[in-house]
């Protein structure tokens, strides 16, 4: 196949179409730009060449012709002199030149059409490349974006679901059962100082009723008093 057969393959190729059949979309799309890069290269190479070899023929085409012309006017010049013979020797090496011309002008014709093609080539291949290469992030994106949501969805449907709804349970009881015991001991904090406060309660209690028994039977009066506090420093001594 040769290098235009193989870019013009390139060219009608679907980016995106090749991308929705690859089973490796990512894989796909870098070595399709990989081989446009590559028939890139070999693209330009071959415009230079012939565009080198457009110009060689171009030029042997117009040294042929220059001759030509050249002993066309020497022909001319021999018939003013009458000098036939020389005239037609001249006209002999003018028809050669002439030949040569002419066959290097149809090469350089062809040549200058297949530079043209090459050319074209060489700038559609160069766009599809750029279109390449501005979609391939997107559609790598695609593709990772559409294995993960695979991936998730295998690993949904493998789940066992009765079994993941036992587990989320169990792991509920316990939380529950770890703030009752949180629970528990709060309350056995209250409780233990509201026991301390009744307890200094009674002693208080005990201690007032004690001083108003001594006050009542005349003992330790100074005592008394400052037991019962500035309320009972009316009784009687």
């Amino acid at each position: 196949m040769g290098i235009l057969d193989r870019v013009s393959t390139l060219l009608r190729a679907n980016i995106n179409d090749l991308i929705d059949r690859a089973e490796d979309p990512e894989k796909v799309v870098k070595q399709l730009v990989a081989d446009m890069n590559s028939q890139l290269v070999q693209v330009k190479t071959q415009v230079a060449a012939s565009i080198a070899d457009e110009k060689q023929l171009y030029q042997r085409y117009q040294d042929n012709q220059a001759k030509a012309n050249d002993w066309q006017q020497r022909a001319e010049l021999a018939v003013e002199k009458g000098q036939d013979d020389l005239a037609r020797e001249a006209l002999m090496r003018r028809n050669s030149f002439q030949q040569t011309a002419d066959g290097f002008k149809a090469q350089y014709d062809e040549q200058a059409k297949q530079v043209e093609t090459l050319k074209d080539a060489l700038r559609q291949l160069e766009a599809k490349i750029q279109d390449a290469q501005t979609k391939q992030d997107l559609l790598i994106a695609r593709s990772r974006r559409a294995k993960a949501e695979t991936q998730i969805r295998t690993t949904l449907s493998g789940m066992d679901q009765s079994s993941a709804l036992g587990s989320f349970q169990r792991i509920e009881e316990k939380v529950s059962q770890q703030e009752a015991r949180a629970a528990a001991l709060g309350e056995l904090d209250q409780d233990t100082m509201e026991h301390r406060f009744q307890l200094m309660q009674q002693e208080s209690d005990l201690d007032k009723q004690l001083a108003e028994l001594k006050v009542k039977k005349g003992l330790s009066a100074p005592e008394a008093e400052k037991a019962l506090g500035s309320g009972s420093t009316d009784a009687a001594p």
